[in-house]
């Protein structure tokens, strides 16, 4: 029984049978389901995206159709192959973690495509539970915060020393990355990367900085990225 299970299923030119296609269809969705679970559950801090939770539903049964499709016909492959050559993806660049998803997703509905559905099931089930019991843990998260601060100061402070005072008493770390000049260089604008210390209190750190540049505008970034700086 479970040799057969194991074994993969024949997708030469022979037709597959309605029962062998809802067979695979249906544990391909379901690992799809999922795997979608446990991106959402991984994402709750970042607004999980429901058009990729969709996504992660969907791509398994697709990739497994297509599998079943192409089965070994070698002339039906490159045909496949031309035809995705006229399809172009243009999407900005995401997180890591997202393209671990998609990669995922593509293995299970290949081992599901080519027969080998409990295989598909037990790495999606160890995979998945893998990755919940890393995000439980904290693996691999800074336990400092890096924000961006954007400040205005006048053009007669001094702007290499006038904040040192402020930033050394809220931050474990800081870097001036920027200067710029606005109002016809009467003003300055800098932009800092720091490190905030454990339980900062932003409106205090804010009120210090406020005391320093003359009421000035202020920004703080609480999550910034590396494209922000």
């Amino acid at each position: 029984m479970l040799d057969s299970i194991f074994s993969s299923t024949d997708t030469t030119d022979t037709l597959f049978s309605l029962p062998n296609l809802l067979l695979v269809l249906g544990i391909a969705l379901v690992l799809g389901l999922l795997i979608s679970i446990c991106y959402m559950k991984t994402h709750k801090d970042k607004c999980p995206s429901q058009s990729f939770a969709l996504t992660l539903v969907i791509l398994p049964a697709v990739i497994a159709i297509i599998i079943l499709l192409v089965g070994n016909n070698v002339a039906r492959a490159f045909s496949l192959a031309g035809v995705f050559t006229i399809v172009r993806f243009r999407s900005a660049p995401g997180d890591p973690k997202d393209i671990t998803y998609v990669l995922f997703t593509v293995a299970v509905g290949l081992a599901c495509g080519m027969g080998y559905l409990l295989y598909g099931v037990i790495a999606a089930a160890l995979l998945c539970g893998a990755i919940l019991i890393l995000e439980l843990c904290g693996f691999g998260k800074q336990k400092s915060i890096q924000k961006l601060l954007k400040i205005t100061i006048p053009e007669n402070l001094d702007y290499q020393n006038a904040l040192d005072g402020v930033l050394q008493k809220h931050t474990s770390s800081y870097q001036l990355n920027r200067i710029k000049t606005a109002d016809l260089g009467s003003l300055y604008e800098l932009q800092y990367a720091i490190t905030a210390k454990t339980n900062m209190d932003e409106k205090a750190f804010i009120d210090e900085l406020r005391c320093r540049n003359g009421n000035l505008n202020i920004t703080l970034v609480l999550h910034a990225q590396m494209g922000d700086y």
